[in-house]
């Protein structure tokens, strides 16, 4: 059974278009059915939530007679109207607008290089931020006075998009200009937990020394990279965060729209955290399939005879040109259809399946990838080394406490809402 969403398709009409003009625009993030429980009882707060982008009140003054740049995708939406859209019908000045990992519209697979372009319509012009050009240079912002950001977040550290927003606070504050965060709730904004980044482990997956679940919304994150003094040279950023209303880290918030291919329900969301380490090893996490991060599987693991033997075949599709085992039966557990208060509630990450799937492969190191991309994901080698070890995951997850109480401290001083701890 599938645990729904609420019903919603929308039509994204997005006046920048990325360069390959045959991208669907069309974005329906729901599941199938409404369950009796949730009409009688929503799941989620979103009909009191006002996000940042919402209240033009609060920003469009501070954006009159100003240059302005927009970094957003296709979670950059006020209701069923684009950000940008809703910025040029207000006569704002628009001159770029520069798009994230996944790209402007969100459709290019994880870690596809993604190309600038021009809006044929409007003939703005669209920077990529992934690729060879992760950072504005001071070309790019000569002709703008103003960044303004609103992307959805899911409140992973590996999840790129604050790793772009590191960038975009850099190049702001290198070349004097102001930044204008449009806050939006975290999904996973609910728990912090996982070992905290060793900055010898530092790339594009993982830049700060955070844990892998780090509690904030991206508008806490960036206040947060300000005050700790991690942009370069020691650099600080003009920020201004336009906060939600409505939402606080005790809510639950559903996505209206994927924020990026592979995450396409609130039980995705969910999971990602503790299955994105799978990304470091052998094993598939349904990418080339229906049930990306919701499914786990390799052709030579066997489950327990009491466990529902599923199967799947990862195939090339929009969200996953060369996914995986492509082509190979893969035997392991369908994850979709958990129990979705479950998942919200359980507030830790699981890497029960990470370390079962290590013992029943019975691989050894050649679990892991050779590129040791476990260790970026992870921001540190221990986890890698504590599995071949044979430690339990009680030992694993203790020796993340001493940093994660560090960090949770240290965070105190950048929320912008009511903790779950309060």
């Amino acid at each position: 059974m599938k645990y729904p969403l609420i019903l919603i398709t929308i039509t994204i009409f997005i006046a920048c278009s990325s360069q390959q003009a045959d991208l669907p625009v069309t974005e329906n993030f729901s599941q199938d059915t409404i369950s009796a429980e949730k009409q009688s009882e929503p799941l989620y707060c979103n009909h009191e939530v006002k996000v940042g982008a919402e209240q033009t009140d609060s920003y469009l003054s501070l954006l009159k007679d100003k240059r302005v740049a927009v970094v957003g995708n296709q979670s950059s939406m006020i209701g069923s109207v684009h950000l940008v859209d809703s910025l040029k019908n207000s006569g704002i000045n628009l001159v770029r607008v520069f798009s994230p990992e996944h790209g402007f519209r969100g459709d290019a697979d994880a870690g596809e290089k993604v190309a600038s372009g021009t809006d044929e319509k409007t003939g703005l012009q669209i920077v990529s931020l992934y690729g060879s050009n992760r950072k504005p240079t001071a070309e790019q912002l000569a002709d703008v006075d103003i960044l303004l950001f609103d992307i959805q977040d899911v409140g992973a550290r590996f999840y790129t998009y604050i790793s772009t927003l590191h960038y975009v606070m850099e190049a702001a504050a290198e070349n004097g200009k102001k930044l204008i965060l449009l806050d939006r709730p975290n999904p996973n904004g609910h728990y912090v937990d996982g070992p905290v980044l060793d900055p010898k482990f530092k790339s594009f997956v993982g830049m700060h020394p955070v844990p892998v679940v780090h509690g904030m919304t991206i508008g806490e994150y960036a206040q947060m990279i300000n005050g700790e003094g991690w942009l370069a040279n020691g650099v600080v950023c003009d920020l201004s965060v336009i906060k939600c209303e409505g939402w606080d880290h005790t809510r639950f918030y559903e996505l209206p729209i994927a924020p990026s291919p592979n995450l396409q329900n609130m039980t995705s969301i969910y999971l990602y955290p503790s299955l994105c380490f799978f990304e470091g090893t052998v094993v598939s996490i349904g990418r080339g399939t229906d049930k990306p991060f919701q499914v786990i599987g390799h052709p030579k693991m066997e489950v327990d005879v009491l466990e529902k033997l599923y199967s799947f075949k990862p195939m090339p599709n929009a969200a996953a040109a060369h996914p995986v085992l492509e082509g190979e039966t893969c035997y392991g557990y369908d994850l979709s259809g958990s129990d979705i208060k479950e998942l919200r509630t359980k507030a830790k990450l699981d890497l029960s399946y990470l370390i079962e799937f290590y013992n029943k492969l019975k691989m050894g190191s050649a679990y892991f990838l050779k590129s040791n991309f476990i260790n970026n994901l992870a921001g540190t080698d221990q986890l890698k080394s504590q599995i071949l070890a044979g430690k339990t995951l009680e030992e694993i997850e203790a020796s993340w406490q001493s940093g994660l109480n560090e960090f949770k401290e240290k965070r105190k001083k950048y929320l912008l809402y009511t903790d779950f701890e309060n």
